[in-house]
């Protein structure tokens, strides 16, 4: 086992948090588990000074009792350059207070290991970084420009419109070929952002579910189905989908094999894709989901894998360092 180390998570506030679905809470009881010192912050509570990256954290305990999950020691100023592990567990929006994050902590990596690299969670978002394997992808155009959209629409009819760095299924729409609202749909997003949209042909498989398969360190190793709630689009657990028990399919093993090794060049050690029907929509790198449902449904703790990884990492940059 690797000595223990000290580990920050920057996350949302930790009293909020629900034990039974959070994949932080975890990760958190497994590092706990194999002696790690844990410390809690939130990313308001970093700051960069003279090249030193601090942050106002406490010492946190955690434990699998509601109600009672956590418990918090005083504040301290802990100076993240001495820390061995940071996790990156914020949820989006991917916006420019998510984006500068990345900067600060990149001045920390990789002496202090942070997961994932801040450079390549900045230069992979869910919905852009996948569009460099659109053959794998179902039919996706990325625009601000009403008359692409409407001639997208004309070919395909059926489509999906969803903002760019939406998070958990939020502004998500389904146009059939008759809905009259795509015009206004895209007024309304134009007046809330100046960023392009997602517009995607619609893959009728989506009923069936989104799977969300798990990569550590590039290597598949678990999986759940989210089905849509009846009359709903979207499949994510937000909005009402419902977490199934799946295997994966040898199409979606070849989608795993294509984008594993390029994840792990990037230093994305945890990583949940979605793919529907055969085809992959999202690489999410920012806060991935999925490791209790996938303890619950399969009894394999994928937490346990990603802690192998990172204390691998870890090892290898001090022997290097």
């Amino acid at each position: 086992m690797a000595r223990n180390l000290k580990v920050a998570v920057q996350m949302d506030p930790i009293a909020s948090i629900n034990i039974d679905g959070d994949s932080t809470f975890a990760l958190m009881l497994e590092a706990q588990a194999r002696g790690h010192a844990l410390w809690h912050y939130h990313v308001r509570d970093l700051a960069l000074l003279g090249g030193r990256v601090l942050a106002q954290a406490q010492k946190v305990e955690v434990r699998r009792e509601k109600g009672n999950h956590f418990t918090l020691a005083a504040t301290e100023e802990l100076d993240l350059g001495e820390v061995d592990v940071v996790l990156m567990r914020q949820d989006p929006p991917f916006d420019m207070a998510y984006i500068t994050a990345t900067h600060i902590l990149e001045h920390i990596h990789p002496k202090t290991l942070v997961v994932n690299d801040p450079a390549s969670v900045r230069n992979a978002p869910e919905k852009l970084y996948v569009t460099h394997f659109p053959e794998l992808m179902p039919l996706t155009l990325v625009t601000a420009d009403i008359g692409q959209i409407r001639k997208f629409r004309e070919k395909h009819g059926d489509i999906i419109i969803k903002p760019l760095f939406g998070n958990g299924g939020a502004g998500v729409f389904h146009l059939r070929p008759d809905d009259p609202n795509m015009n206004a749909l895209v007024e309304m997003f134009t007046e809330r952002s100046r960023e392009p949209l997602v517009i995607q042909k619609y893959v009728p498989a989506v009923r069936e579910g989104d799977k969300r398969i798990i990569l550590v360190d590039g290597v598949p190793m678990g999986a759940i189905n989210r089905v849509p709630a009846a009359g709903e689009a979207r499949s994510n657990m937000h909005v009402g989908g419902k977490a199934t028990q799946t295997t994966m399919t040898d199409r979606e093993k070849e989608i795993c094999a294509a984008i594993g090794p390029e994840l792990k060049a990037r230093g994305l050690i945890f990583v949940g894709i979605d793919v529907i029907g055969g085809y992959l929509t999202e690489i999410n790198v920012t806060s991935p989901t999925g490791l209790q449902e996938i303890a619950r449904f399969d009894g394999v703790h994928l937490e346990r894998a990603l802690w192998d990884a990172i204390e691998a990492k870890v090892s290898e940059t001090k022997a290097g360092g």
